[in-house]
């Protein structure tokens, strides 16, 4: 990967420009959890509880390791995540609580 702090003023999300190798085109499908956190931010957003602002400015305040370590749908979590605790819409209680209860029901239905 190229290195994208060589340049002054550029921060590492910023890859306009620089190569970055091929970009498949194929069409290919989203995984369920990809169709679910689209569909969470989307409602976040149709219901004045995020903006797209945010959700940008979200994605580029996540560190450089972070960023490089997400996937796409990743950094939409963590992005959106953080502006829901940032904006008292969730809580760090209720997201750990929410965290245990899924983690949970993830474990119990594997084990059936």
């Amino acid at each position: 990967m190229a290195d994208s702090q060589a340049e002054p003023g550029r921060r590492h999300h910023d890859m306009g420009g620089l190569p970055a190798g091929p970009i498949d085109m194929a069409e290919h499908d989203y995984a369920p959890w990809e169709k679910k956190v689209d569909a969470i931010v989307r409602l976040l957003i149709a219901h004045d509880k995020l903006t797209l602002d945010e959700m940008r400015r979200g994605i580029e305040e996540l560190g450089p390791d972070v960023y490089e370590q997400l996937s796409y749908f990743e950094r939409w979590i963590a992005a959106t995540t953080n502006v829901m605790l940032e904006k008292g819409v969730v809580s760090v209680s209720e997201l750990g609580d929410a965290m245990q209860q899924a983690y949970a029901n993830h474990h119990t239905t594997d084990e059936q």
